[in-house]
C-alpha cells in the first residue's frame, strides 16, 4: 500500500521533497535512475525541475514517472535527511571508503 502524494519540490543534487497525505515529508534521490532510459533527459536541470504530481505519484514533462510504492519505500523521512546533512557538515566531505 502507498500514500497519496500531495506535493513535490525539486531540490539540489537530483533530490525531491515529497509531501504525502497527512503532511508526512520525505526525500527521494533520483540519482540512481539518471543513467537509464527516459530518466537520462532529467540530467538537464530544467527537465528535472518540471516534476509535478500526477495521480497518486510524480511525473516529469518528458513522461518519466516513479511507481508510487517505490517513491515511498525508497525515500527517507525529512528528519533523517536533515540528520545526514548535519553529519556531513560536521565531519567534512561525507562518505569515506574502506581501505583507502
Amino acid at each position: 500500500m502507498y500514500r497519496k502524494t500531495e506535493s513535490v519540490e525539486p531540490l539540489v543534487d537530483y533530490k525531491l521533497l515529497v509531501t504525502y497525505e497527512g503532511g508526512e515529508r520525505r526525500v527521494f534521490d533520483v540519482t540512481p535512475y539518471l543513467g537509464r532510459g527516459v530518466f537520462v533527459q532529467l540530467q538537464d536541470e530544467l527537465a528535472f525541475k518540471s516534476v509535478h504530481v500526477a495521480f497518486d505519484t510524480i511525473q516529469w514533462d518528458n513522461g518519466a514517472d516513479i511507481c508510487p510504492e517505490v517513491l515511498y519505500a525508497d525515500s527517507v523521512p525529512v528528519a533523517s535527511a536533515q540528520k545526514v546533512a548535519e553529519q556531513r557538515a560536521e565531519y567534512g566531505s561525507g562518505a569515506t571508503r574502506r581501505g583507502g
